[in-house]
């Protein structure tokens, strides 16, 4: 514990909560008024004999007491002041420092305000999606689809769920698993703790199904389609429902979910993650991921893993004190269906239509194979930095042939340095950067040349005289 810690603040606030004067408390404390007065104003350090005289007088947690969670509010008030709706705002670090120590409650309550803020501004994003998106108008009136429910747990939870990584440490330790022969680890635990065998069987008998895990005969059957990476997922998935039944449920039961589809849904997502977390240990990959700056064919073969698994690992990374780049992740086929998506950085995903055609994403399809890399700014004036990439999942012979799939990940360009892909990008130059947006029907910009549908709050100009590079005209901002 440092012997000169600034607590001033918080003596403080202890002091008035236990409705003493400085007199009083210092009597307590077996000091002068003077420099109790001194140390509220951090101009004294509290020395480590008078923190544990605070302590057994007054009943404090010295731990709680002492650890800096100014620096965390400081961390949350940047995060709320870099919006681009501060833009004009001159507010410097030492504002968001002298908030933090002076009046800390009120700090929080601009964090929590803020949080509620964007809630807002997302839930009427996603409500004006739907209104857009004539085709699925009757979706206002519904509860939603399951798998939305399901999205949005783990993007309330940041996509991130410690106790399965503990789960999943737990195995490697328990399992004596190695790093070299994984897949032999996992049967060998499978039949050892839960009297499981597995067996590998041609595609023919397995039919559609990778997995299938038979109760009577306790035997779990993999698909010989499934690529080495692919059959280690699912025994670590299949371990996770057979063995942390429990710790899903009550995860899932937290959720409020509407229905039992959606808890069955939500409850296969979250096996997944674990096995996700038993194929790239948390602390392993999160150090790789680090020192290689996120180069995924580096981590995939040093994981034994697909590029899709490292990019939806990468997005996992939010464990306090040992955090990655935030990242957001989206999947999505050839005819713009998004399948997976995850919204981290405060980048805006479309949950209902098509997306915008300007984003990296879409340019992957036309050279499958190679890592594409843009840095792009939406229109309130945010700017990411993301790459994409062609993936092939395996089908199951020549009448049933492989699905291609498009995977973008991407971070805000702030985190941009620390990811080697954006080597070369004049990060600092947003003026280079493609502007996007969200989809056709929400993006204000009227000078796109890609634009599929008009803005819902622009009008219409129709002149049959007149053509521009985009079937639409829209009237200025003043005549509408």
């Amino acid at each position: 514990m440092d012997k000169k810690a600034m607590l001033g603040p918080k003596v403080r606030r202890l002091r008035r909560d236990q409705g003493l004067t400085q007199a009083q408390m210092a009597e307590q404390l077996g000091v002068s008024p003077s420099y109790l007065n001194l140390i509220e104003h951090n101009q004294r350090p509290v020395t480590v004999p008078l923190l544990l005289k605070l302590g057994h007088t007054f009943g404090v947690d010295l731990q709680t007491f002492a650890e800096d969670d100014e620096s965390r509010l400081v961390a949350g008030l940047r995060e709320v002041f870099a919006d681009p709706l501060f833009a004009g705002s001159d507010i410097k670090n030492q504002d968001f420092r002298e908030l933090a120590a002076v009046a800390p409650t009120l700090g929080q309550a601009v964090v929590a305000l803020y949080r509620g803020f964007r809630g807002a501004r997302d839930d009427l994003q996603a409500l004006a999606e739907r209104v857009a998106d004539r085709e699925k108008l009757h979706l206002v009136q519904s509860t939603g689809f399951p798998q939305d429910e399901v999205r949005d747990l783990f993007q309330a939870n940041s996509n991130h769920f410690a106790e399965l990584e503990e789960a999943a440490d737990a195995l490697w330790r328990d399992g004596k698993l190695e790093k070299g022969d994984l897949y032999r680890g996992l049967v060998d635990w499978l039949n050892q703790q839960h009297s499981v065998r597995v067996r590998l069987l041609p595609s023919e008998v397995m039919g559609y199904a990778v997995r299938r895990f038979d109760r009577h005969s306790r035997r779990i059957l993999l698909s010989e389609m499934l690529a080495p990476s692919g059959r280690n997922f699912q025994l670590a998935c299949q371990i996770a429902l057979l063995r942390h039944r429990d710790l899903l449920n009550g995860i899932v039961e937290g959720a409020n979910l509407s229905g039992d589809e959606a808890r069955r849904l939500a409850r296969i997502g979250l096996a997944n993650y674990f096995a996700a977390a038993v194929l790239m240990p948390y602390q392993r990959f999160q150090e790789a991921a680090t020192q290689v700056r996120y180069d995924i064919e580096i981590l995939r073969r040093r994981f034994d893993a697909s590029f899709e698994q490292v990019c939806q690992r990468l997005t996992t990374l939010h464990r306090t004190g040992a955090k990655g780049v935030p990242f957001f992740f989206m999947r999505v086929d050839s005819a713009g269906n998004v399948s997976k998506r995850f919204s981290g950085a405060g980048f805006h995903l479309a949950r209902f239509g098509g997306g915008c055609p300007r984003w990296i994403v879409y340019e992957a399809f036309r050279t499958p194979g190679k890592v594409h890399s843009q840095v792009a700014q939406m229109p309130d004036g945010t700017t990411y930095f993301s790459i994409a990439r062609t993936v092939v999942k395996a089908g199951g012979g020549h009448r049933s042939p492989p699905q291609q799939f498009a995977i973008a990940l991407g971070c805000d360009a702030q985190h941009a340095a620390h990811v080697t892909y954006a080597d070369g990008f004049d990060l600092g130059n947003t003026e280079a950067a493609t502007p996007i947006g969200v989809n056709c029907r929400l993006c204000p910009r009227l000078d796109c040349s890609q634009r599929a549908f008009p803005p819902l709050n622009h009008r219409l100009i129709v002149d049959e005289n007149l053509r521009g590079l985009s079937p639409y005209l829209f009237a200025p901002p003043s005549a509408e």
